[in-house]
């Protein structure tokens, strides 16, 4: 459900919205330099496959009308390996690619964004993640550590005077670095590549 939820609104917000203002021109010091904001990925928690428990806040700010730097405070879990894309990947969710339990991950992540034209932009999201890994009763198993990186393209657009604004993107996620899994997840792991596509709408307001 989470997964027509978020495609449909990607291709709403793509094909209806562009022609809206949406850069913050570099003269202009009038526009609002702080926001506040998450992505639609929360409505993942509904998933009654593979709940991630998940929250997201994101802070940032404009340092110029081009350049955007945000802190990202992300938790989520998850008990299938990241490698099996639910976009399209029908092995998403099967009883036989299940990890003996499911991991828990903790980051603050650092993500900047620039500008090339109107609202269009490339985003690079660089979070370091602390792991908890429990068996299947929710007891704690081990610990780990990865480095879970997003490289983006999206085109941000403006509503309601500036208030509020969202930003769909396509991009590609994955780990560059992470620690040695426990015997029974890293097996599942290993079967699944360490980077997949991802689409994205996040959303925020600007004060």
């Amino acid at each position: 459900m989470q997964k027509k939820i978020l495609l449909i609104g990607l291709v709403l917000v793509i094909t209806s919205t562009l022609h809206l203002q949406a850069q913050y021109a570099k003269t202009d010091s009038t526009y609002k330099k702080w926001f506040v904001g998450s992505t639609l990925f929360l409505v993942g928690n509904v998933d009654k496959v593979n709940p991630p428990g998940f929250a997201q806040l994101n802070l940032g700010y404009r340092i110029t009308g081009k350049d955007v730097i945000s802190l990202e405070l992300i938790t989520w879990k998850h008990a299938w390996p990241l490698g099996i894309n639910p976009f399209y990947n029908d092995k998403y969710g099967k009883p036989e690619e299940k990890f003996p339990g499911y991991i828990r991950e903790y980051g603050i992540g650092l993500a900047y964004q620039r500008y090339f034209w109107k609202g269009l932009y490339a985003a690079v999201h660089a979070t370091p993640m602390w792991q908890i890994y429990n068996n299947e009763n929710g007891d704690k198993v081990g610990d780990g550590f990865i480095i879970f990186n997003t490289y983006r393209i999206g085109y941000h657009i403006k509503l309601f005077k500036d208030r509020f604004f969202i930003e769909p993107s396509l991009g590609i996620a994955g780990r560059p670095y992470f620690t040695k899994m426990p015997v029974g997840f890293k097996e599942k792991d290993d079967k699944w590549p360490k980077w997949t596509p991802e689409p994205g709408l996040h959303f925020g307001f600007n004060f």
